[in-house]
């Protein structure tokens, strides 16, 4: 574990080639923000698991891209002059896509790197760990970009002098650098624009106030931080001119997962008449899944919600629900800002158009 030497721009997910013996996957612990920037280093596909699964690393396309790398870090656990390399990438994927069941860049990054060791034949270990690498390396430098690109289509949405709502993190923190729906905020910054951003704390793990209040604070961005549940005041007040999410996964029709707590926001802005965005790329489309009913949903562990930071706050034997996201419907959602455009209204018919898809409804990857 190291200290990071602190950078203007985050990117919580990177490779390390000067690590011995092969390189390795070094991560930023978001378990130790704000109070720490540290780093972790992977150079077992059990260590990436782990940092999946316990949220050391998290936003869907960050674990994307972790899992792409996790690929070639599960590589590395074989022998160089093991010409049965291909036989072990199944598995490694298969080890990885269990870490979390929600996020589809998950999968979708995993796909990609299955297709990738197909295409390789019978190469030898050597070429298909460095194919495989370049391959992890376009998913992260994709992803990037996309990000960028999520942010100048969707900047406008920003006027002078807004408040902006949003929730869980979905900044650089949560993807390669730069961020989904904080693409939109840094973007409109960028551009000489004065706002706030009002962040919810996002309970029951705080990455709202841990993470984006931190991540804001960095970029200097004019930044108020409120509990959960004043976001209804907020808005009966006007102090919210629009809300903007990440998601984690997209079904075909819209529907849209996000952290616990989205849900409920998109219903408040309605009520309140305060347009409601999502903020996502291509990769978080789940174009095989109809609807949000059929998105599986991850069930957290009970001790996150009965305590904060370590503290009990609840009586130990009591039962806990704790759903890690829940699901925003299409009919609830303004537009969806992608590297592409943004979707409006939201229904098949536009994602489709927007992201350029066959009429067969086929994966994106």
């Amino acid at each position: 574990m190291t200290a990071l030497k602190t950078d203007s721009t985050l990117r919580p997910v990177r490779w390390d080639a000067d690590i011995r013996p092969h390189g390795a996957l070094v991560l930023l612990d978001q378990t130790r923000l704000p109070d720490e920037l540290v780093s972790i280093t992977c150079q077992c596909s059990k260590s990436i698991w782990n940092a999946i699964r316990t949220l050391q690393v998290r936003g869907a396309p960050a674990i994307g891209v972790a899992a792409a790398y996790g690929v070639v870090v599960g590589l590395d656990e074989s022998r160089p002059d093991d010409q049965s390399w291909q036989t072990n990438v199944g598995p490694v994927c298969d080890y990885l896509a269990g870490s979390r069941p929600t996020a589809v860049n998950l999968f979708w990054a995993l796909n990609r790197m299955r297709r990738r060791a197909e295409q390789l034949g019978h190469r030898t270990w050597t070429d298909a760990r460095t194919a495989l690498l370049a391959e992890a390396h376009a998913i992260r430098d994709e992803d990037a970009a996309m990000c960028r690109a999520i942010g100048r289509a969707g900047q406008h949405l920003i006027a002078d002098g807004a408040g902006v709502l949003t929730h869980c993190n979905a900044g650089a923190l949560a993807t390669s650098e730069y961020g989904t729906a904080l693409a939109l905020v840094y973007t409109a910054a960028e551009k000489g624009r004065e706002f706030t951003v009002f962040v919810d704390e996002t309970r029951p793990l705080l990455q709202g106030s841990r993470l984006t209040a931190w991540e804001l604070e960095r970029h200097k961005i004019n930044t108020t931080l409120i509990c959960d549940n004043m976001a209804a005041v907020m808005m009966a007040q006007k102090r919210i001119g629009v809300v903007i999410t990440g998601a984690d996964r997209i079904a075909a029709n819209g529907d849209t997962a996000n952290k616990i707590g989205t849900y409920s926001l998109a219903v408040l802005a309605a009520a309140h008449e305060i347009p409601f965005y999502i903020a996502a790329p291509s990769s978080t489309f789940d174009m095989q899944t109809l609807d949000g009913s059929l998105i599986p949903i991850e069930q957290r562990p009970p001790e996150e919600v009965r305590t904060i930071m370590g503290k009990a706050t609840a009586p130990p034997s009591v039962q806990v629900y704790n759903a890690a996201f829940d699901v925003t419907p299409a009919r609830l959602i303004t537009g969806i800002v992608t590297e592409h455009g943004i979707i409006h209204p939201v229904n098949v018919r536009n994602i489709r158009s927007v992201l350029g898809l066959n009429e067969r409804i086929t994966p994106i990857a």
